[in-house]
């Protein structure tokens, strides 16, 4: 999967993008995210694809939709949180292997 897909995919308008940074500024929506994902994910537009890939941790998908890789490694961090000094998360983990898996 070669990065020039970012360059010429790569969609500014998707809702993913927005979530991810208000998540990031606000720590209560953080919480709530962790209680009840649904209902953080109700408060976007994103769409049915965006949606399903965000619950099913398919950051590829998001990727060949048009999600930033920045957003893509924040939004990681949001979903499997992050043990500091800890070297390889949970969250860039499950990234990596996500991106790397094949097809599709």
């Amino acid at each position: 999967m070669p990065l020039d897909h970012f360059a010429r995919y790569f969609d500014r308008d998707l809702a993913t993008h927005r979530m991810v940074q208000d998540l990031k500024a606000d720590r209560e929506a953080r919480e709530q995210l962790k209680e009840n994902e649904a209902a953080v994910l109700d408060r976007y537009p994103l769409t049915a694809e965006e949606r399903s890939a965000i619950e099913a941790r398919d950051f590829r998908a998001l990727y060949l939709m048009g999600v930033h890789p920045y957003s893509l490694s924040q939004l990681s961090r949001l979903l499997y949180g992050t043990v500091e000094g800890a070297g390889a998360s949970e969250a860039s983990t499950a990234l990596v292997a996500s991106l790397l898996r094949e097809g599709d």
